[in-house]
């Protein structure tokens, strides 16, 4: 699928995908850096968007981890399939409140996310808020991309340990929050 193809279905759905722009790779190794690939079996990633993230997490991690990539659009989820035909990686095309249908009982060491949380309902927000921490290992780390810092406040709900970081190289500039 062609860069102008995905950027239409970024627009048409802005809702959905609660971004103007993909991530950029100063953005995606920033958040990368944040995670410890080396040992790591269940890696979940939230919103595969066009793969941007997806690619980083594939360049680090171990070749007998698994990763589980969640994306509602059919049209992303289409194109996430034909980039990435590993055996490891498994394109979701459903939402991330249904991660327990999938991951009933495995834990991810790893859960990544570029979901625009600000954009989400407040019931569907807090049950992948949920979901997320109870099928995160105890020693496991959830990386969120926001752009903006109040979702801090709502993660500090869930999670013990929360830490943020900020780049401005992407645009817009976002923050990153690294919880466990």
């Amino acid at each position: 699928m062609n860069k102008s193809f995905l950027i239409k279905e970024l627009f048409s759905n802005i809702k959905t995908t609660g971004a103007v722009t993909f991530s950029s790779k100063f953005l995606v190794n920033k958040m990368l850096s944040f995670a410890q690939f080396k040992g790591v079996k269940v890696i979940v990633e939230l919103g595969g968007g066009d793969g941007s993230i997806t690619r980083g997490i594939i360049e680090r991690m171990d070749a007998d981890a698994k990763l589980l990539v969640f994306e509602i659009s059919e049209p992303f989820c289409n194109n996430l399939r034909k980039q990435f035909p590993q055996k490891n990686v498994e394109i979701i095309c459903d939402s991330a409140g249904n991660m327990d249908k999938y991951l009933p009982e495995e834990k991810a060491d790893l859960i990544l996310s570029s979901l625009p949380f600000s954009l989400i309902p407040k019931d569907s927000r807090m049950e992948i808020y949920e979901k997320t921490r109870s099928h995160l290992k105890p020693t496991g780390f959830f990386i969120q991309i926001c752009y903006s810092y109040i979702l801090k406040f709502q993660f500090a709900q869930y999670f013990k340990s929360i830490k943020t970081a900020f780049t401005l190289r992407n645009f817009p500039p976002a923050f990153i929050i690294i919880c466990n």
